[in-house]
């Protein structure tokens, strides 16, 4: 396992080094004044949380106080000070992530090989599975290990929003058990407690601005349709939800995306009502359908194995392979199973 967290005065002045590596494809939106564009109106569309160049037309018009004319002059001025902003050649993508991706230690060295080094950044990956299986478990894990230095860097803060009220005091076992200091660890996680899916929407607005000024390697929603299922009701509500689902997961996306931070979902599970149920292993499936499904990077199912065992499975994954792996819920987190 790679060093200790560096001083938080170490930390800050790596993530200001990465900010001006990434502005080639994002930049802070106060950038553009210097082309023209007037500040009252770049405070409107940064107040609104809306990020030029990742947002139609017409939610930007929708802005009060922007005109299609503005809202034209803004975009091409973003333009301007992104020029990745189009095509790049496939050996500049792959230079490009090689420098930039981090990969977060799950705690177990066989999940971390399952997952090619760990939770990607950049990515949304999702774990789905029953009750007991150890999803928040391996949230909290996270929230520790994410905060030792790994493969290109990567030592950083997370933001953990807790929709279901299961974030614990787990955290402080966990990080004596890296060698870290367990205050200075918990100092470097902040949590909310979404009780809605409209919470879930609104955090996230003031979460990118934190985003932009501290030094964030992980975004934690556990669960991500825990709330959706209470506030959406029946066949007559599941379009509308569905909807919703979609437009959160792209803000998750963009998140991710602007400021390298790797984003972990958990969705619940339910039984498959089908016919075909009884023919397969485990006729559970997750919640959200092929929304979710498709806006996913990775997914990942759990489930429970034999006595205290646990398997993992790489449901789907843009490089990895279909395989599995064990590992087991302890006092100290996530570690590896030992039969």
């Amino acid at each position: 396992m790679a060093a200790q967290l560096e001083p938080a005065q170490e930390v800050q002045q790596q993530h200001e080094e990465e900010v001006e590596e990434e502005l080639a494809e994002f930049a802070h939106i106060e950038r553009l004044e210097a082309l023209g564009c007037n500040r009252l109106d770049l405070k409107k569309a940064k107040d609104a949380g809306r990020r030029l160049g990742c947002c139609v037309r017409s939610r930007l018009s929708e802005i009060k106080g922007l005109s299609d004319a503005k809202v034209e002059k803004l975009l091409e001025a973003a333009r301007k000070v992104c020029p990745k902003f189009g095509f790049m050649t496939a050996k500049e993508v792959e230079a490009d992530r090689q420098t930039t991706i981090v990969r977060i230690s799950t705690g177990s060295q066989a999940l971390d090989e399952l997952l090619g080094g760990g939770i990607e950044t950049k990515a949304i990956t999702e774990i789905f599975g029953e009750w007991r299986t150890g999803k928040t478990q391996l949230c909290h894990t996270l929230c520790v290990t994410t905060q030792i230095g790994g493969e290109n860097g990567g030592a950083g803060k997370v933001a953990y929003i807790d929709t279901e009220g299961c974030f614990r005091q787990r955290i402080r076992p966990i990080a004596e058990r890296f060698g870290l200091d367990a205050d200075a660890v918990l100092d470097n996680v902040v949590t909310a407690r979404a009780h809605t899916y409209e919470n879930q929407f609104d955090f996230l607005v003031p979460l990118a601005a934190k985003m932009a000024d501290e030094p964030f390697k992980l975004l934690i929603m556990d669960s991500i349709t825990g709330n959706l299922r209470v506030d959406f009701c029946g066949r007559g509500e599941l379009a509308e939800r569905q909807q919703k689902l979609g437009q959160l997961m792209q803000r998750l996306r963009k998140i991710a995306e602007e400021y390298n931070v790797a984003v972990l979902i958990t969705n619940q599970v339910i039984s498959d009502p089908s016919g075909g149920a009884m023919f397969v292993a485990d006729p559970k499936k997750p919640v959200g359908g092929h929304v979710l499904a498709h806006a996913s990077t990775f997914r990942l199912s759990v489930r429970k194995g034999k006595a205290e065992q646990r398997l993992m499975k790489v449901v789907d994954a843009p490089n990895l392979p279909e395989a599995e792996a064990s590992y087991a819920i302890s006092a100290e987190g996530i570690v590896d199973y030992k039969d």
